[in-house]
């Protein structure tokens, strides 16, 4: 089932089937909507649903800001930024949950995608992966210098440090956020040293797909989050 739960901070949209998890997807929504929001287009365009009888899914919604894209209007945005290219900056933010990083998987969809991203890289490199929906990061600040995503990663990559594996969905339809900078982010992510995967679907704007959504289901279930864990608790 899913439930609707305030914290001091967040409004969270969480599926647990069975209340018995070991795990946790935190699924992060893009701009202008929210964790309900996102949880019901998943459900719209898939089967069978992203639920797991042994993973909790998570679906956070940003605080209300104003939005600079949209002429100052108050939007649940993760970060401000002047504009939707690669070339602008923007402002990052942070988002938790409480099992064993190892046993967590953050992604998202366009915005939160690159919420994902740079949580990830900079900040839970020890998670057991991420994944990005029709989404990239931006090509300076955030990425470029000490103390970027970039940078991070190819420090932990340097000193013999796992990375969480990266897997990245997105269409050449996309005219708000074009194919070439999800596969610019994949390109520069893989340099530095992260395991990635990127799949384009033909057909596929800027939209949760349902064939994408399988895809997901199956890289979490077998890749990254079993069902089982092993004697050591992982």
């Amino acid at each position: 089932m899913a439930a609707v739960r305030r914290s001091k901070f967040l409004h969270k949209c969480v599926a647990s089937p069975t209340g018995k998890d070991s795990a946790s997807v935190i699924f992060i929504h893009g701009s202008g909507d929210t964790g309900q929001g996102v949880r019901a287009w998943v459900k719209e365009v898939s089967v069978p649903d992203l639920a797991f009888p042994h993973i909790r899914v998570v679906y956070p919604t940003a605080l209300a800001r104003p939005y600079t894209p949209m002429q100052g209007v108050l939007s649940n945005v993760w970060f401000d930024c002047y504009k939707i290219s690669r070339d602008c900056l923007e402002h990052l933010g942070e988002v938790t949950a409480g099992v064993p990083k190892y046993r967590m998987i953050i992604g998202g969809f366009s915005m939160g995608g690159a919420m994902a991203l740079h949580l990830a890289c900079r900040y839970h490199r020890d998670v057991a992966g991420v994944f990005a929906l029709s989404s990239f990061l931006n090509k300076d600040c955030s990425i470029s210098g000490k103390g970027g995503s970039h940078w991070a990663v190819e420090e932990r990559a340097g000193a013999g440090s796992p990375l969480p594996e990266l897997l990245q969905g997105h269409g050449p339809g996309d005219e708000l956020v074009f194919r070439k900078w999800g596969e610019e982010t994949m390109a520069l992510l893989k340099k530095a040293g992260m395991t990635t995967t990127f799949h384009s679907f033909p057909g596929l704007q800027h939209q949760l797909f349902r064939p994408e959504i399988e895809l997901l289901r199956s890289w979490i279930l077998t890749k990254l989050l079993p069902d089982s864990l092993d004697a050591s608790g992982q």
